[in-house]
């Protein structure tokens, strides 16, 4: 199952359960205020509100964290742009010779990182990509060594193998910041405290002669949506907020380079 169709999934699943909490939990109190009366009340406006806070509290922070890496992802992809393009320029400190075979290995490069990225929905395809990517780098990390060892290229050494090193390294980043997610286990105890508070909040209404389906629905689709645009964020090359916009500024770098 693709990323995109289980938050779809998850979404659904939470909208649907806390529409069946909400009505168990005004059935169990309509029951207990006949049973009881308002003592059926007693101090559960302590524990929902303990609830609802922990609730709250736990969809600002997954919601916090998925903006935050969101940000820093697009950020990434600026700092590949300006790794790629500062080496780039520097090999004119290169000596002509060896210049040709080193662009043509820059042009190879950049054009499969951007196929990597706009075949992320496909493992296989973005792996192989990324192989490639790699292998690329040792090619032309080889014939820059080599250009710089000839005679007075103490200048360019000292420029062109930093920039090479760092648009090199800024590949593991950013292949590291796609596995960079909070554990699951946040979003599961996300779903199930919201099923909770939908049952306490089910068991609030459970005093009227008849249900509230427009603050029931309304409840459940409120935090369902708040879900599915965590889960987006979280995953931005795989549902509707996505960061494929500025991947531009490596197609718009690769199109300088002809």
């Amino acid at each position: 199952m693709s990323l995109e169709a289980a938050s779809v999934l998850f979404s659904v699943s939470l909208f649907l359960g806390m529409l069946l909490a909400l009505v168990v939990g005004r059935a169990v109190g309509g029951r207990r205020i006949r049973e009881d009366g308002e003592g059926a009340r007693a101090g559960v406006g302590a524990v929902e509100g303990a609830v609802f806070g922990l609730m709250g509290l736990l969809i600002a922070f997954t919601f916090s964290g998925a903006a935050a890496r969101f940000d820093a992802r697009r950020e990434l992809i600026v700092t590949e742009t300006n790794a790629i393009g500062t080496a780039w320029l520097r090999i004119d400190l290169l000596p002509a010779s060896a210049q040709p075979a080193i662009r043509h290995g820059f042009r190879d490069y950049l054009d499969s990182r951007v196929a990597m990225y706009r075949s992320f929905s496909d493992p296989v395809a973005a792996k192989q990509d990324f192989e490639k990517s790699t292998r690329l780098q040792g090619e032309i990390w080889a014939l820059a060594v080599a250009a710089c060892r000839e005679p007075g290229m103490q200048q360019a050494t000292m420029l062109m193998l930093p920039a090479l090193n760092e648009m090199i390294d800024i590949t593991t980043t950013r292949a590291m910041s796609t596995e960079l997610h909070p554990p699951r286990a946040i979003f599961w105890m996300l779903f199930g405290i919201t099923l909770i508070a939908s049952l306490l909040a089910g068991f609030g209404m459970g005093g009227g002669r008849s249900p509230s389906w427009l603050h029931m629905i309304g409840f459940a689709a409120v935090m369902a949506i708040s879900a599915y645009v965590i889960l987006d964020i979280e995953y931005p090359r795989h549902g509707l907020i996505r960061v494929d916009r500025f991947d531009r500024t490596l197609v718009d770098l690769r199109a300088t380079m002809d």
